[in-house]
């Protein structure tokens, strides 16, 4: 089975446009292998050499004084890649923060782009052919998926990272709980008797294996085919069984 790695990024900056010489001031990463949280991280502050405009603090927090003695890009940009290099990066609204990646490196000259680097996977994208018609900032999914964000009084790079990680996996199908010994066999006994039961080669109760209803399996692969419509391609591709659709 292939490795699937990815990053989950976000940055923070002092505006809102490169072209008019805004700079990135943080970024967060968040590391998932195969879909799961692997406590990787990567965090920095940085010098911009320019004045943050007013309305960005207000959103982040972050001010000029507190960035004075941080490093700039230059200083960071090989430890940046090294972590980064050959992922996929899921970004929230990603065209912002891949202008200003890609704004930093072409200062240095010699770097190319952050797509020669990483695929790139859009979270606002997938949300919007998901849920159309909707909100669908952070925050917004943050409520609808039932993640919580209550520690969100400011954006933060780190801490945006680490929630859009959780909002990404909720959206996409989230991850399974395993439930072992007596838990698991009270919670097969909650489901209908028509369920079929594997027995187990060790001492531990026996399984029961739950079916997908017909509803459940069209509602399942309706539910694939929007994540493929975002260029995306599920992991979980397998069909369900003839049997399964019964």
């Amino acid at each position: 089975m292939s490795t699937l790695r990815q990053i989950v990024l976000d940055t923070e900056t002092t505006g809102l446009d490169p072209g008019e010489g805004h700079r990135i001031i943080e970024i967060g990463c968040v590391e998932l292998v195969n879909r799961r949280h692997t406590r990787r991280t990567f965090h920095v502050y940085l010098q911009p050499d320019r004045e943050i405009d007013e309305g960005a603090i207000e959103v982040h927090g972050i001010t000029n004084e507190f960035l004075k003695d941080k490093p700039r890009f230059a200083d960071i940009v090989d430890d940046f890649l090294a972590f980064v290099e050959g992922a996929e990066l899921v970004i929230h609204n990603a065209p912002f923060d891949v202008g200003f990646l890609n704004h930093e490196l072409a200062m240095l000259g010699d770097r190319g782009r952050i797509e020669d680097h990483c695929r790139i996977l859009d979270t606002l994208a997938l949300a919007r052919k998901l849920h159309p018609g909707q909100r669908n900032s952070l925050d917004a999914l943050c409520k609808r998926y039932d993640v919580d964000n209550s520690g969100r009084e400011l954006h933060g790079a780190l801490l945006d990272a680490e929630i859009l990680a959780d909002v990404y996996l909720a959206m996409t199908g989230g991850q399974a709980t395993l439930l072992l010994g007596e838990e698991a066999t009270e919670s097969a006994g909650a489901q209908q008797s028509g369920d079929e039961v594997v027995d187990r080669v060790d001492d531990k109760p026996p399984l029961r294996v739950i079916r997908a209803s017909t509803s459940e399996a069209e509602a399942h692969e309706a539910f694939l085919e929007a994540i493929r419509a975002a260029g995306v391609e599920p992991l979980w591709t397998g069909q369900v069984s003839e049997e399964g659709k019964q």
